[in-house]
């Protein structure tokens, strides 16, 4: 069979698609250990067939994603490689902060009228960027401001002392920026990015539970994460969906306990809640797996979805499609703890989200550089 031609951008030919089948011979043939019937030792029986009979000039090479299937094609002799189209360069990837230096009247201007236009500060800045103000005389004299994504302007942040019921203070400048861009209605994409400890899903949740039960600006704070073993999964568990669930939603009840101080159950009346617990009865939250979330459209709700260093591309533009009218999503994750085989840190949906929609006026990105969470933890995560 001679296959399909494939045209690239332009017209030009990209090769031929066509399919090939191994002969069951050729998989009997297959070194020990990758007997059987494993769709995987079928494919590197198709190469191996294909490698003896091609020739010089068009070498054979395996393209997957599978690490795996990678190790067995080059423990057989045969050229294997990532898949690149969707990758991102982690070392240029756009953090979402930058310094500027300005004069201490251009500082003094932003302040007295509210904003200044970007050209006084850099005209190269993206919008919904945040920025830290350096005074060009006096570089210990700072302010910290956004690129306002809709009118072009550098505003000064928002002094919040507190985010809602919740009470959770920003601590370090980062934060503040996370703060600001989750606060604003206007941006409908929010990506947080940093090491464990720095506060991602806490300040998402933090400002989701203001917006929802503070100025019911949404309908309803919905909080997903998608359900990946860190370790070696450990099967079937009994119960119905939210006992089933609950191992894998235990940390996002942890960060609710911590906002609403009920950590400690001890000595409780029998009416008690915890905190979580309390809001999902008044319909103000739910927690869900990303796994049934193909098909639906959700309208009006302040999505979370944490853990998002796991998913793929593909996954993350399905979840991204889902977002209906009035809807904010806010995507959280640490591109140095994946647990998913299938995507790294240059593959993984979230870092790819971060890449594609860097100066869309509709999002907005930080990374977050300092652990809040305990000064082992900080240590952990920098040395380990």
């Amino acid at each position: 069979m001679d296959g399909i031609a494939i045209n690239n951008d332009g017209g030009k030919s990209g090769g031929q698609l066509r399919v090939a089948l191994s002969h069951r011979e050729t998989i009997n043939a297959l070194p020990p250990g990758f007997e059987g019937d494993l769709a995987d030792n079928a494919i590197l029986a198709v190469a191996l067939e294909l490698q003896r009979n091609s020739i010089p000039k068009y070498p054979v090479v395996v393209v997957s994603k599978d690490t795996n299937l990678r190790i067995k094609a080059d423990a057989l002799g045969l050229a294997a490689m990532d898949y690149e189209t969707d990758k991102v360069d982690v070392e240029g990837i756009y953090t979402g902060a930058r310094e500027v230096l300005v004069s201490a009247e251009t500082m003094a201007e932003m302040f007295q009228h509210g904003g200044i236009p970007v050209e006084a500060a850099d005209g190269s800045l993206l919008p919904n960027e945040v920025l830290t103000l350096v005074d060009s005389s006096r570089p210990s004299h700072t302010a910290l401001a956004i690129v306002d994504g809709n009118h072009r302007k550098i505003v000064p942040l928002e002094k919040l002392p507190y985010v809602g019921i919740s009470r959770i203070q920003a601590r370090n400048r980062e934060q503040k920026f996370a703060f600001e861009i989750l606060m604003r209605d206007e941006i409908k994409l929010v990506t947080l990015v940093g090491q464990a400890g720095t506060g991602k899903t806490l300040l998402a949740i933090a400002a989701g539970l203001h917006k929802v039960a503070d100025e019911g600006i949404y309908s309803r704070l919905l909080i997903a994460r998608p359900v990946i073993p860190m370790g070696k999964d450990i099967g079937y568990l009994p119960g119905d969906m939210t006992e089933k669930l609950t191992p894998w939603m235990q940390p996002l009840y942890d960060n609710f306990d911590l906002m609403m101080g009920t950590q400690d159950n001890r000595d409780k009346p029998a009416h008690w809640r915890r905190g979580h617990e309390e809001l999902m009865e008044r319909g103000l939250l739910q927690i869900e797996a990303l796994t049934y979330i193909r098909g639906r459209t959700i309208p009006n709700q302040f999505l979370v979805v944490d853990e998002a260093q796991n998913l793929t591309p593909h996954e993350v533009k399905t979840i991204l499609t889902r977002a209906g009218e009035g809807t904010k999503i806010i995507l959280t994750g640490d591109p140095d703890q994946i647990d998913n085989p299938y995507v790294d840190a240059a593959s993984n949906g979230l870092m790819y989200a971060v890449e594609r929609f860097r100066g869309e006026p509709l999002a907005a990105h930080v990374t977050l550089l300092k652990g809040e969470r305990s000064p082992l933890a900080d240590r952990a995560a920098a040395l380990l």
